[in-house]
């Protein structure tokens, strides 16, 4: 599995983001911390991370901002650390771009399956062949190799999991999928995902498709299965 950049861990947790850095070290990845959000975005352009780990509950800037401040510049893999039961917490980062979220506390050996995961799954996207750059349905160009979604000429950049869902959407367009189907398209099948993921990650993608009036009703809610992309 490909490891370019370190995995980034902001946590206002000391002992923490020790625990984490030594666990993972163990598993050669490399790491880089940070002991709250301010620097975020200034670290990130020089490290150039592979994943980053952000804890929601810090002092100062809390992590749902930081998520914010990320996604304006950023398409990096972001797994979230929330409050144990902490829906709403869960809820606001999937709709921010969060791609994974664990609740606190964590075994690191889950957090390490987590980030293998969220790796994995990028590193798949990444690999495409030279025939296969883009998916062309209902009026819309999905770019794979540089993961961008093309509408009306202008050109909207993905998060990891939106792009995943999308090309899902796409690749099977004019056809109903259920949340299990997308769930398996989208995710790694050990991973049980947050059960409102879907829903959520397909508001965001109506919300990115809602300023083009042609487009904005190109997914639709089957209820009582799931999605589908309306290509006609």
């Amino acid at each position: 599995m490909k490891n370019n950049g370190p995995v980034l861990i902001i946590d206002d947790d000391q002992k923490l983001r020790e625990l984490v850095v030594e666990y993972l070290e163990e598993y050669d990845f490399s790491t880089a911390t940070l002991p709250s959000g301010m620097k975020a975005v200034e670290t990130i352009r020089s490290l150039n991370p592979s994943v980053i780990v952000l804890d929601v509950m810090m002092p100062g800037k809390d992590g749902l901002e930081v998520l914010r401040d990320i996604r304006t510049e950023f398409i990096t893999p972001v797994i979230m650390l929330t409050a144990k039961g902490e829906d709403t917490d869960r809820i606001v980062g999937l709709e921010l771009g969060a791609d994974d979220y664990m609740a606190k506390p964590f075994n690191p050996r889950e957090l390490l399956a987590r980030i293998k995961a969220v790796l994995r799954r990028v590193e798949s996207c990444g690999e495409r062949k030279a025939d296969a750059t883009a998916i062309r349905a209902g009026g819309l160009i999905l770019n794979l190799s540089r993961q961008v979604l093309v509408v009306d000429q202008d050109e909207i950049e993905l998060a990891p999991t939106e792009f995943r869902l999308l090309k899902a959407l796409m690749a099977h367009s004019d056809r109903a999928l259920t949340r299990d189907e997308l769930m398996d398209m989208v995710w790694d099948k050990d991973f049980a995902a947050y059960d409102r993921s879907i829903d959520v990650h397909i508001s965001k993608l109506r919300s990115q498709l809602k300023p083009y009036p042609a487009h904005a009703k190109r997914i639709r809610t089957v209820w009582g299965t799931g999605y589908m992309f309306m290509g006609e």
